[in-house]
């Protein structure tokens, strides 16, 4: 029993109330957000869209992810955290609502684009608002409970999907605006405003000027960026790339979807344990292993030709994911200077949308042309992003020092609800 309450505590002991209120929040919409999952499927099957068309359509959803983020992280940053969180939930309520009655295919395309501008706001947001009340010495197990209630609430997600896609198609939206409206009232009620303000005339005058210019010229910052795209390209590949390896070596839908089967029960068992693993250790050296791990799991599958090996490939990559969690996201929020905390987030979360185009575009041509080739470029490709961790470490650890030791101490301001 002694040992079950120390592992509690390390893993989530000493985190603030409003933390746990962003969390739940984070899991009611993760376990909600699965119409969109089912897109490409509602438009082929419901609306009669060819194949290019459906693409097309998911695809708008996709470009305003990239817009919403950074509007989230100008608006959290103006604004504040809590009202860009409730301002993206009810939007994206209301728009799912609007998908659920909607036919004609440039309406749903529109309104698509719409909901990926607005459920990519609240990212920013998130991470700004945990970084807001969350002790510094506590940032990493609160980001690795953050990915695990992701990963958590996506599970639950795609298990709810198929059971109401194969019911209606209007309940899948309809059920997915419940859930956000359901997250919208845990954060009304629970989470008070956390961005914190100097007193009224004590504004820093560099302020007017700064914004996302200043995130998009930070070099330090902008090569920790470009590391993570890295990680992120390599773990598309699941999702891209991996499921046309596998259908050329004669694999079906069922084994691509034990795989990542796998893969979710992995971080859903194991991510709760990955704090003591990694506390006691430098955060570039973390990344570099758990980049490496990435590496060597794709790069196996140059070798693969059954489905063990594909699992065993998928348990090295997943390990990979889950130890750089935490520290990716403690790193962004580290290097952040405190006024433009969400600006920062929103360059850091364009990575992803931008690597859900390039890995299955380039990865395509490359593994069409170079075939069992193609693996062994990208494990080269985040073996040397790896050694890149190890050689930005130094330099960042510097950066955090200096706005550690620059930074004024505030005082949170708490609205009112």
């Amino acid at each position: 029993m002694r040992g079950l309450r120390r592992w509690w505590h390390d893993t989530a002991g000493g985190l603030p109330a409003t933390f746990w209120y962003l969390w739940t929040g984070l899991l009611i919409n993760r376990a909600g957000a699965f119409a969109l999952l089912f897109l490409s499927l509602y438009l082929t099957e419901a609306r009669g869209a060819s194949e290019a068309l459906a693409g097309t359509v998911v695809g708008a959803y996709g470009a305003g992810g990239a817009v919403g983020v950074l509007l989230g992280g100008v608006l959290a940053d103006r604004w504040g955290r809590r009202a860009t969180l409730l301002a993206a939930h009810l939007g994206a309520a209301a728009l799912m609502a609007a998908l659920a009655f909607s036919q004609h295919l440039v309406l749903i395309a529109v309104l698509a684009a719409l909901v990926g501008v607005v459920h990519s706001m609240p990212s920013p947001a998130f991470v700004a608002a945990i970084v807001d009340v969350v002790p510094e010495h506590r940032r990493s197990r609160a980001f690795n409970l953050q990915f695990w209630a992701f990963n958590l609430g996506m599970a639950v997600a795609a298990l709810l999907a198929g059971v109401l896609a194969e019911a209606s198609f209007m309940a899948l939206f309809l059920v997915d605006a419940a859930a956000t409206l359901a997250a919208a009232a845990v954060i009304a009620a629970k989470v008070p405003e956390t961005l914190t303000r100097p007193p009224a005339g004590r504004e820093r005058p560099s302020r007017r000027r700064s914004g996302l210019r200043t995130a998009l010229t930070d070099r330090t910052f902008l090569v920790f960026v470009a590391l993570t795209f890295v990680l992120a390209v390599l773990t598309m590949q699941t999702s891209t790339i991996m499921p046309l390896a596998m259908r050329a070596d004669g694999l079906g839908p069922s084994a691509y979807g034990v795989v990542v089967a796998l893969g979710g029960a992995l971080i859903v068992v194991g991510q709760l344990f990955v704090p003591r693993l990694i506390d006691r250790h430098r955060t570039d050296r973390v990344l570099a292993l758990s980049t490496s791990l990435l590496a060597a799991g794709f790069g196996a599958l140059a070798l693969a030709d059954a489905l063990p090996v594909y699992l065993v490939a998928a348990v090295v990559w997943t390990v990979g994911s889950m130890l750089a969690a935490p520290p990716n996201a403690q790193i962004n929020a580290d290097l952040a200077p405190p006024e433009l905390r969400a600006r920062y987030q929103s360059v850091f979360y364009l990575t992803f949308p931008a690597a859900s185009f390039v890995a299955p575009t380039v990865g395509g041509v490359s593994l069409q042309y170079l075939g069992d080739w193609h693996w062994l470029i990208v494990g080269a490709v985040g073996l040397l992003a790896a050694g890149g961790h190890l050689l930005a470490g130094p330099s960042r650890q510097r950066r955090v020092a200096a706005l550690r030791a620059a930074a004024p101490p505030r005082v949170p301001q708490r609205l009112p609800g």
